[in-house]
């Protein structure tokens, strides 16, 4: 497979004491416009952190939440893999356009990662109304707690 793909970041997600923010560079601002009317949006953001070819091969890992269980990369949600693809679906607190910057809560991103897309979330083609999950998810909250389950529970 020959196709070249190019991905460039719209903005860096930002840690501050207000809140993790996705901020948004100028150019891109304008696509902004109505996502306030959104209760959560799809992030998508890349595991620069995890961007070099030792963990570019990473093909299966321990699963930390599952001892003695070891996934493909393709059945967990790792920062390490192939292409360090990384998506969050987040609560959106506040969009202010005219900076470019969205306030929102319980990403697991860390500080400077780039962003590459934001995507509203839309129940319709979004959720899933009968799911099948391994065994090792048992115990797990059928829904995101308001509170959060990510870095410092934001």
């Amino acid at each position: 497979m020959s196709t070249k793909l190019m991905v460039k970041p719209i903005g860096a997600i930002r840690h501050g004491p207000e809140g993790i923010r996705l901020q948004v560079e100028e150019a891109y601002r304008p696509g902004l416009r109505f996502l306030e009317l959104f209760s959560h949006a799809v992030v998508v953001w890349w595991a620069n952190q995890h961007d070099n070819p030792e963990s570019r091969a990473i093909l299966q890992t321990e699963l930390p939440y599952a001892p003695g269980v070891t996934a493909g990369v393709f059945a967990c949600r790792a920062e390490y893999r192939p292409n360090p693809v990384a998506v969050t679906v987040c609560r959106v607190e506040q969009v202010d356009e005219d900076a470019g910057s969205v306030l929102v809560r319980n990403i697991d991103a860390y500080d400077g990662s780039p962003l590459v897309d934001i995507k509203p979330y839309i129940g319709v083609v979004d959720r899933v109304a009968k799911i099948e999950i391994p065994d090792w998810y048992d115990g797990w909250p059928e829904w995101l707690p308001e509170e959060g389950i990510g870095l410092d529970g934001s």
